[in-house]
């Protein structure tokens, strides 16, 4: 007999289900571009877009039901809001009237591998959900900046070692 694991409803196990087959997918095709071999001879591999967005989904895995979309407006004031599939449809949008989390049209966009090569092309600046269903994640950032970063860095570094963490800088 199986635990809850906090799983509350059959609809939360489903969602749960959902998220596991998308990171199984993406692992696969992760694996597939991996095995394949090199497609130049240079010293700097060259990788096509889909191996690209292979890499980009297996370091920033996240939540896949929705993501961000950022924004800026004419005054310079820039956010970031959750993609909806009818933002600004005629008859069915009611911005700026009616707030998104207050709109009963909302409808979440997923994060797909479109979306993702429109960001890594540039065209377009998305942000990620990291925290899964079972409030747990894959992945965190961080920014250092200002006074001792460099000290706050290194700390961050010995701790992802002690506690056997991949870390990734830029």
């Amino acid at each position: 007999m199986l635990k809850s694991d906090g799983f509350q409803s059959t609809a939360e196990i489903d969602a749960r289900l959902a998220e596991l087959e998308q990171e199984k997918k993406q692992l696969l095709a992760l694996r597939e571009q991996l095995q394949q071999p090199p497609s130049n001879t240079s010293d700097s591999p060259l990788y096509s877009p889909e191996q690209k967005i292979a890499i980009f989904r297996g370091l920033f895995r996240g939540r896949a039901d929705f993501f961000a979309n950022r924004w800026q407006n004419k005054q310079g004031r820039s956010g970031y809001s959750v993609a909806c599939n009818n933002e600004w449809v005629q008859g069915i949008c009611h911005k700026p009237r009616i707030k998104c989390q207050d709109c009963n049209h909302r409808q979440f966009t997923e994060l797909n591998d479109q979306i993702i090569y429109r960001h890594l092309a540039g065209q377009q600046v998305v942000g990620l959900y990291p925290l899964m269903h079972d409030n747990t994640c894959y992945f965190l950032a961080a920014d250092f900046d200002k006074g001792q970063w460099q000290e706050e860095v290194k700390a961050m570094s010995k701790a992802c070692q002690n506690f056997e963490l991949n870390m990734y800088s830029a």
